[in-house]
């Protein structure tokens, strides 16, 4: 099974958004990302989260699923004003990101994956 990637402040520069040498959005990537905000006391985060390690093995390498603590890194939770948790960042190749809070069920994720990232449900 794919595993998720969890993100540092480093790591994010590097794989999502290199905010100290770009003003405007600027995606690092090759392809599309998805980013689950998550603390891991949350309730709602630890029901997402076998959502989206299924989600990563189905999709493959079509898309990466990270994941960043807003325990851990405050920085980044404060750079997209995380208020609440668990909150999922939808990030295209070019683009804008959307975020979207709460729990979503897996159907959810598969539409704004195919609406936001422009990537087509994988054919099991």
């Amino acid at each position: 099974m794919a595993k998720l990637e969890f993100l540092t402040e480093q790591s994010f520069k590097e794989k999502v958004f290199n905010y100290e040498a770009n003003k405007e959005w600027k995606y690092e990537g090759s392809v599309p990302c998805l980013i689950d905000f998550y603390a891991d006391w949350c309730q709602p985060c630890k029901m997402v989260a076998p959502i989206l390690e299924e989600l990563q093995s189905e999709y493959g390498d079509k898309i990466k699923i990270y994941k960043i603590d807003t325990e851990q890194e405050r920085t980044l939770a404060g750079m997209f004003g995380i208020q609440s948790i668990p909150s999922l960042l939808f990030v295209p190749v070019d683009g804008q990101p959307q975020m979207a809070v709460g729990a979503l069920p897996k159907e959810t994720f598969k539409r704004a994956i195919k609406d936001v990232l422009n990537v087509d449900v994988p054919v099991a």
